[in-house]
């Protein structure tokens, strides 16, 4: 059973395990009206290379993203379970967090937003509250993101001494399901359209976790200006006039 002081704050141990004056990666102080929740649940995969390769498999539940570390990512191939680790909540701002986490901070590497939509809990003749359901260690889920669709299964296998529960993901036989779909074969973001290398590489944004989730994405590039050629101007200044191929104003 969760602690009390774990209920009131879900997000206690994200927090503590992460200095906001080295990693760029959101707090969690702001509201879920502030992120956009409040309306369907949305999930999120993140493709995540950290110590090792991993796909951050979350879904937004009672006002924070309930997350599972997914080694090998999830499939659509329903003949094929995949393990899952459950780890601490992360905040709604993580829905939509892409770029680099600093050496040395918990989980540094490359993140991409991998896969993203939204989601219902399908639980035939159980209580619908996926929080319950996850409690109870297992959760029927209908998936509708731009890889990810159909319905999957979230199962808890084992409480080991570590803590950290193990769990089943796997995908139903359902008009979805692809035999030997695999995640790594789809690299891309869909947020961006980059792979992890290139997001390391050449990151497009920094998130600055003091400041309120509207505000937290900050641009590191300038945005591109066309610049218009001495030709281009002297051709407008033609047309103005109403020279060749120009209007003139209606008499």
């Amino acid at each position: 059973m969760p602690s009390d002081s774990a209920v009131k704050d879900p997000l206690k141990t994200y927090r503590r395990k992460r200095d906001f004056s080295r990693t760029s990666e959101p707090s969690g102080d702001t509201s879920a009206a502030e992120v956009g929740g409040g309306g369907s649940r949305r999930f999120v995969v993140q493709r995540h290379r950290a110590r090792r390769l991993h796909y951050d498999f979350r879904l937004e539940v009672d006002g924070v993203l309930v997350s599972w570390a997914v080694p090998k990512g999830p499939t659509l191939d329903p003949d094929v379970r995949r393990a899952a680790f459950h780890v601490e909540d992360h905040p709604l701002e993580y829905f939509d967090f892409e770029g680099v986490i600093p050496a040395g901070e918990y989980g540094g590497g490359d993140v991409i937003v991998w896969d993203a939509g939204s989601w219902e809990p399908h639980q035939a003749g159980k209580s619908a509250d996926p929080g319950r359901a996850i409690a109870a260690g297992e959760l029927h889920l209908d998936m509708w993101g731009e890889k990810l669709s159909g319905r999957f299964v979230l199962v808890r296998t084992s409480t080991p001494a570590s803590g950290k529960d193990e769990w089943l993901l796997l995908h139903k036989h359902d008009e979805y399901a692809v035999k030997g779909w695999n995640a790594e074969d789809h690299p891309q973001s869909v947020l961006s359209g980059r792979t992890n290398e290139e997001v390391k590489t050449d990151p497009d944004r920094m998130w600055r976790s003091d400041l309120p989730a509207a505000r937290a994405s900050i641009a590191l590039k300038a945005p591109v200006v066309e610049t218009v050629g001495a030709e281009e101007l002297a051709e407008l200044d033609t047309l103005a006039a109403g020279g060749p191929g120009g209007c003139t104003a209606a008499s």
